[in-house]
Order: structure tokens, then sequence, then C-alpha cells
């Protein structure tokens, strides 16, 4: 894996078919786990049991943009063994540990996508970061790191993205695959990975899926 130095734009660059297999009807109980009007930028996309695809079972994914022409986000949690270092020289040292590429989705793996906190103001279109939502930013990784090194409190680089055709996430949502819950900047940042992850974003939410914190969030190891 090679990963460009350069930024996708989320309003374009969507996969033409869908980034998910087909799955199982749910055989849990219907919980009140959002809508689809509740998908938006800086959303979390958390994984149901009903979800069994390998892909994104487990996961829970950061919403980058949703709109009539589709959803784009990041898979959060899944560090890999490319060292940022070793591919973006200039950026490692405003990374957070772990200092290495985490993979953002089975789509354009090969292309490199950078979220970052930053605790300033930062006019959105204007420079090398554009707001997403809250304290979080997409980078542009063809501008000079050393510009942003006052303005940033970290820094993750994840390699590819996940994507949602029109409909597609929906039609997902409401078979019980996924459940949106509000983000938090730090959600970009955490150490934390896999089910760890998971467990602590269902953990603080409330009723019944508080209690699937429980539960693994990966239905495989059952």
């Amino acid at each position: 894996m090679t990963p460009a130095p350069s930024s996708p734009d989320p309003e374009s660059g969507r996969p033409v078919g869908p980034a998910t297999g087909r799955r199982r009807v749910p055989a849990v109980p219907v919980l009140d786990i959002g809508r689809l009007d509740d998908v938006r930028p800086g959303s979390l996309l958390v994984a149901m049991p009903a979800l069994t695809d390998p892909t994104f079972a487990g996961t829970v994914v950061y919403v980058l943009d949703h709109s009539d022409n589709g959803t784009l986000g990041v898979v959060l949690g899944r560090p890999s063994q490319v060292e940022i270092r070793d591919v973006l020289p200039g950026w490692c040292d405003l990374a957070v540990s772990p200092g290495v590429f985490h993979v953002g989705g089975p789509c354009e793996t090969d292309t490199a996508l950078c979220l970052a906190t930053s605790p300033v103001v930062v006019a959105d279109g204007e420079g090398p970061l554009r707001k997403v939502a809250g304290d979080v930013y997409l980078v542009d990784l063809d501008s000079d790191p050393d510009d942003l090194q006052t303005e940033l409190s970290g820094l993750r680089v994840f390699a590819g993205y996940a994507g949602w055709s029109p409909g597609q996430l929906a039609g997902e949502i409401a078979e019980g695959a996924w459940a949106c819950v509000p983000g938090r900047p730090h959600d970009v940042l955490s150490e934390a990975s896999g089910p760890e992850l998971w467990r602590a974003v269902m953990g603080r939410q409330t009723g019944r899926l508080a209690v699937l914190s429980t539960a693994p969030a990966d239905p495989s190891v059952n």
C-alpha cells in the first residue's frame, strides 16, 4: 500500500457501486438507532449485530459528508503497519500515537486522507484546512505541515474511505445494520481500536444501545 500525499474531496470520488456486501435481515429486536436524517458530518455510524459483512462488522465510521449524492466517511480504530514517517515524513510529528496509517475503508486504499483537530476557529474554504464538524478538519496533505504546527492539536492519516451511493445507506439503516449517534472530536484521534472503540462509543449511549455495549462488537466471535 502506497498512499498518495493528497486528500480526496468528500464531494467527489464516491464509489459507483455498493461499498458493503449483502447482509442478513436483523435477528434482534428493532432498536431506536436513529434515522437517516440524523446522518450528518461529524456523526458516527456504529455497526449493529445485524451487520455481518466482515469489512464493516464491529466498526465505527466517522461521517465526513452526507448529501443527495451519497455518504462518505472513514472507519475509525483500524491501525495498519505502515508508518506515516515512511510515506509522509513531514507530517509524522503532528500525528497522534500510533503514528501509522489507519485503514479508513475499502475504497481507494492507495489514497491518503488526513483528519485533524484544531482548537482555533479556521475560516472554512481558506487555507489547507476544511471544516468537517466542530473542531475536526480535513487537512490538505499537499500543504506545508510547518504552517500548521500551532493550529493543530493532533492529526491522523487514513488510507482509503467508506462510501455509500444514493439510497444505499438508507436501506442499510432500515435493515438495522447501523446506528447513527453523535460523534465527538476526540473519537477521530482516539487510541482505542476495534472492539474497544466500539464499546466505548456504545457505552456512552442510552437505553438498549448502551446495553449492547456489553455484547461482542463483531458477531462472528460468538
